[in-house]
């Protein structure tokens, strides 16, 4: 069984393929001195909780915060006897072309989501992620990851709002009932959602002029639910994006005998 590994700059997600689907997914906050002893007993405990007895033999590794992959790749040698791809390296193949230009460094999970975009949907699409950041991921007609636009995310703006005015409250991210808001909280939240949707519209609407063709546009990350709420703005959305693409990468790479 393949152990897919998704960490970002908040929180990391460990999930289980058998062949047939994820039979489980698990999330820890990130935290590059957590040892992989740590990652181990976290893990086979909740494991167990759930019933879970899985034989994992396969391992893969997307992450944006390289300090983490030393211990998850201890994890894979020392608890599983495998040796983890990780995304981004030299030995881990794509099945997809990367053409941005020379020197870039792509993040591992735009690159994941680029692949499973396309598996899912195909090409002339854009992946809008709500993580710590918001990335808007461009994908051709063949595949390729193209490029894209990293915008503040959605909860790192409210947090600088909440540090640089003394009187503003940190507050959590809803839809609001009205645009105007009649209190400091409902004004906050009003300009934050309204203004993310505004900010998706305007960048995939840009993004399509500057194509020149019909595009799909599919949301996904840990916000993507509140925003689907506006019914207009995305094709699609995908609560396991990530981990579907990761799957793809390692059959790719297995399959290719890497």
């Amino acid at each position: 069984m393949l152990l897919a590994v998704d960490c970002g700059n908040t929180n990391t997600v460990f999930s289980i393929w058998d062949g047939d689907g994820f039979i489980g997914t698990w999330r820890t906050a990130t935290d590059w001195r957590r040892t992989a002893d740590q990652y181990f007993v976290w893990l086979d405990t909740l494991m167990r909780l759930q019933g879970i007895d899985a034989k994992i033999t396969d391992m893969i590794i997307s992450s944006t915060v390289p300090r983490v992959v030393f211990n998850l790749r201890v994890l894979g040698d020392r608890y599983y006897n495998t040796r983890p791809f990780v995304v981004g390296k030299a030995d881990c193949a794509l099945p997809v072309a990367v053409r941005v230009d020379e020197g870039t460094n792509v993040g591992p999970d735009r690159l994941v989501n680029t692949v499973s975009g396309f598996d899912k949907y195909g090409g002339n699409l854009i992946v809008v992620d709500f993580g710590t950041a918001t990335t808007f991921d461009v994908v051709a007609e063949d595949g390729a990851y193209i490029g894209g636009v990293i915008a503040p995310g959605v909860n790192l703006s409210l947090e600088a709002l909440h540090q640089a005015a003394a009187a503003l409250p940190h507050v959590d991210i809803t839809k609001p009932q009205s645009v105007i808001g009649t209190n400091t909280v409902d004004c906050m939240q009003s300009g934050v959602f309204w203004g993310y949707i505004g900010l998706v519209r305007e960048i995939c609407a840009r993004i399509k002029a500057e194509r020149g063709v019909d595009m799909k546009v599919i949301s996904t990350g840990g916000l993507a639910p509140l925003f689907q709420q506006a019914a207009d703005l995305f094709d699609a959305w995908e609560d396991d994006l990530t981990m579907h693409g990761l799957q793809i990468i390692h059959r790719y790479n297995k399959e290719n005998g890497l």
